[in-house]
């Protein structure tokens, strides 16, 4: 079952993408539910994989990587429509691959290494996904100048978040962090 939620959010990746890169593919409340679908199914798949007692390393990389994929195609898509910085989503495939490789080969371990800041980048990377998709709401047309000041702002703040997560766990080896939370 956590991996059916987990799925959906990856099938929600193409569609969210699209209506990132070309805003009249889909009206901008199919594309806030896709997004409300995809957070709840980030929530959920946990919770239930735990209760279920179904929680699994394999399951935790297929959490991360869908993750990763809905993240990246949307602000890909983003980045598409001048929305994004396109730095932004290159910098989330270089961090998300050093995740991978430094936990599975560097440190040699069975399951992800997770850090404290890339933890909270990846809560965040959804932030301006959800902003981008609030700002194309009618009902929100006067907030439009608040919304402009805060997507680059917030882009500026993950990109700089980012690069600190990525030399963060570059030096994690030199400073001997080769368990938990590093």
């Amino acid at each position: 079952m956590a991996n059916l939620l987990t799925a959906i959010r990856l099938l929600l990746a193409i569609p969210v993408a699209w209506s990132f890169a070309i805003p009249a593919i889909f009206p901008p409340l199919w594309l806030v539910l896709f997004l409300l679908v995809a957070i709840g199914s980030d929530y959920f798949d946990g919770i239930v994989a735990r209760a279920t007692n179904t929680a699994s390393a394999r399951g935790q990389l297929f959490d991360h990587g869908t993750d990763f994929v809905f993240v990246t195609a949307g602000l890909s898509g983003a980045s598409i429509a001048e929305t994004v910085h396109p730095l932004l989503p290159l910098l989330i495939v270089i961090a998300f691959s050093q995740y991978v490789l430094d936990s599975y080969f560097l440190f040699k371990q069975k399951q992800l290494r997770m850090s404290f800041l890339g933890r909270w980048n990846g809560i965040f990377y959804f932030a301006p996904l959800v902003l981008i998709a609030l700002s194309r709401l009618d009902v929100f047309t006067s907030f439009q100048g608040i919304f402009d000041t805060a997507i680059p702002t917030l882009v500026y703040a993950l990109i700089l978040t980012t690069v600190a997560s990525i030399i963060d766990r570059a030096i994690a080896p030199l400073r001997g962090v080769n368990k938990g939370n590093g």
